[in-house]
């Protein structure tokens, strides 16, 4: 009697979990064991959206989806015209799990939490009749004709062929690297910037729909809404920055100014009209009281006050210098960033298995035979808003079907 294929996925996160589902389902002959370091598995999935789970973003088209991975968007074009969010939530909606849109594209379950999904995939894994081989790390493995896996507690374990969906582990890149592979330095994505002597500090919580921020040094920009915390700056466009000048910023060690336009979509000299109608219109009354622009009114005084005009001051007696300092605050803010943060308890890295080195129509090795790979191992990040999960639902999928062949 010929033996089973055995095919072995190491890492308890999205991808392995869909990755070892899609291998068991594409071909039932196969054994299939999920083997993860941890006693808890799904960790990232628990804890993404605020325990929500943000399982992908609501963009169909691959050519515009790629536009949101700073590092391996070119290979995954291919990738998601095989499979893509439109799949994804095909893909739970078949197993009873309903995805919702939200106003920026972010979807989750209906249920609003991440345990939803999590019991979908616990679910489907043991339907499927995946292994599930937990606190038990790969801590080496050697390729002869089959893969030859060393356990953390000294098991050995032969398999046809091994999907690698471990994340950013430093144990698992070293005997990766011994089968043939480079990997890319790993650098933090995905963070917000720490502002020493901060003058908006007082602003902590208030949100700004829509701002342009640039890192001039870097040559970087980004447009999109902006939250001032108790360190410094957060939200969307940050993030994207972050991701964005991930490396650049690493070589910085997180030095470098930060200009602010708190007014992207107001050109300079319609802005200047309105601050010369409202010397008329307003001519009595304080200018801190009437922001004339659509402006949280803390952030437009403390913005005043930046720029050397007292609050106090009526607007009948602004001079063309009080008008030249709002101007040139709104307009370009100026902040020192001296470090970063984690981005509430996500954590994304960029860097990674060398993307050149691995087949995007299989995720299979270019350089050892049956060895494949899929999610954030590879160096492939993702901005916020469900594109890093897209990525690892996509090339677990590819490599789930390709090693049940």
């Amino acid at each position: 009697m010929s033996r089973k294929k055995t095919v072995v996925v190491v890492g308890g996160g999205a991808a392995g979990f869909f990755g070892a589902i899609a291998c068991a389902e594409a071909n039932p002959e196969c054994r299939v064991i999920l083997i993860e370091k941890a006693r808890q598995v799904l960790s990232k999935v628990r804890i993404s959206g605020g325990g929500r789970c943000n399982v992908t973003h609501a963009c169909f088209d691959p050519a515009a989806l790629i536009h949101n991975y700073p590092r391996g968007g070119k290979e995954l074009r291919g990738a998601f015209s095989r499979f893509q969010p439109r799949d994804t939530i095909e893909w739970f909606s078949s197993r009873g799990v309903a995805l919702k849109t939200e106003a920026d594209g972010r979807m989750f379950p209906v249920t609003d939490s991440s345990e939803t999904i999590i019991s979908c995939l616990m679910q489907q894994m043991e339907a499927a009749g995946v292994e599930l081989w937990r606190e038990k790390g790969v801590i080496d493995c050697e390729k002869e004709e089959r893969f030859h896996l060393t356990l953390s507690n000294g098991e050995r374990l032969e398999c046809d062929a091994l999907l690698v969906a471990s994340g950013s582990s430093s144990k698992v890149f070293e005997w990766v690297e011994k089968l043939g592979h480079t990997i890319e330095a790993l650098v933090p994505s995905l963070f917000t910037f720490n502002i020493p002597d901060f003058s908006l500090i007082e602003l902590a919580g208030v949100s700004v729909p829509r701002v342009q921020v640039t890192l001039e040094e870097l040559g970087l920009q980004q447009v999109g809404p902006l939250l001032i915390t108790h360190w410094g700056f957060s939200g969307p466009a940050i993030l994207k920055l972050s991701a964005w000048g991930a490396r650049l910023l690493h070589h910085n060690s997180y030095r470098t100014m930060l200009t602010i336009n708190w007014l992207p979509d107001v050109p300079v000299e319609a802005f200047k009209l309105l601050l010369a109608e409202y010397r008329h219109s307003h001519a009595g009354r304080l200018v801190g009281n009437e922001c004339p622009v659509e402006l949280p009114k803390k952030l437009w005084k403390t913005l005043l006050e930046n720029a050397g005009v007292s609050s106090e001051v009526r607007w009948s007696v602004l001079s063309k210098q009080h008008v030249q300092a709002i101007v040139q605050q709104l307009y370009g803010s100026l902040f020192q960033i001296d470090g970063k943060s984690t981005n509430k308890e996500e954590f994304v890295t960029c860097g990674g298995v060398k993307l050149q080195e691995v087949d995007f129509k299989t995720m299979e090795s270019k350089l050892c035979p049956g060895l494949y790979f899929a999610g954030e191992v590879l160096d492939v990040d993702g901005v916020t808003g469900g594109f890093n999960f897209q990525n690892a639902w996509t090339t677990a999928w590819l490599a789930g079907n390709a090693m049940a062949d």
